[in-house]
């Protein structure tokens, strides 16, 4: 898939969650359409099979600018830091909240630590990143666009997602508050909702991803990161100036 026609040029752009999966593939994204990004994750080296160059050394090596700062979303500080280093290439132009983990367990097993570590990362981290970023393009006089990974659990219930898809029912609804409240500012709000994409935010998942088809009530196969990139560029270019509040999906229709 090539990547949408839009131009990024002297914008900076923080991906939280950069180093693997769906965000290293939205970071390179936006490093291909000529943006300066920041990879904010607690880790340089990338989790995907067969892949060796951290984030933001693939992106120089493709003629871009990328930074790496590492980064636990789930600490407010941590994420100002971010934005404070983003400032240096101009400041945050588009806030991508994607950092997110999963622990595959049924209900009755989450124990509260269990509980607040994914939610730690992925409604608090997202919470925070949206707030944090929007008041710093606000300081600023820009007019800028967060993008948040929600996912097709937030309204499809699965085994054994139970804490997952109540992080991910927060952050789309996170992402309509924000929206209407940060719509004044000129700053819009949007997310995208993955369904099945071999990722490793679990050890292995990629590989078990792979294996997924129709019999399993998909129409073709599982995702790839390479297929949500363009959603999220999307979202972030001024062909979506119009569009804020709004959760895409992109699941390959899985959710039919």
């Amino acid at each position: 898939m090539g990547t949408i026609d839009a131009d990024f040029a002297g914008e900076t752009v923080v991906v939280t969650g950069g180093s693997s999966g769906i965000g290293r593939a939205v970071a390179t994204g936006f490093g291909d359409a000529g943006a300066t990004v920041i990879n904010a994750d607690v880790r340089a080296e990338p989790k995907d099979p067969d892949v060796d160059a951290p984030t933001h050394e693939a992106i120089e090596e493709r003629g871009g600018t990328a930074a790496f700062v590492e980064t636990d979303v789930s600490e407010p500080t941590e994420i100002a830091s971010v934005i404070e280093a983003a400032r240096e290439f101009g400041g945050v132009d588009v806030m991508v909240n994607n950092a997110g983990i999963h622990r595959d367990l049924a209900f009755l097993e989450v124990a509260p630590e269990d509980f607040d570590a994914v939610h730690g990362v992925n409604l608090r981290g997202t919470f925070f990143g949206t707030q944090l970023a929007a008041r710093d393009m606000i300081e600023r006089g820009v007019e800028g666009a967060i993008v948040n990974t929600s996912s097709t659990t937030a309204e499809r219930a699965e085994p054994n997602h139970s804490h997952y898809a109540a992080t991910k029912g927060g952050v789309q609804m996170l992402t309509r508050s924000a929206a209407l409240e940060l719509d004044r500012h000129g700053i819009r709000v949007n997310a995208v909702a993955p369904g099945p994409i071999a990722t490793e935010i679990r050890e292995g998942w990629s590989a078990e991803a792979s294996e997924i088809g129709a019999s399993d009530g998909l129409p073709s196969r599982a995702g790839t990161p390479a297929d949500l990139r363009d959603a999220y560029l999307f979202l972030a270019s001024e062909g979506a100036d119009y569009v804020t509040g709004e959760t895409v999906w992109v699941d390959g229709g899985a959710s039919l």
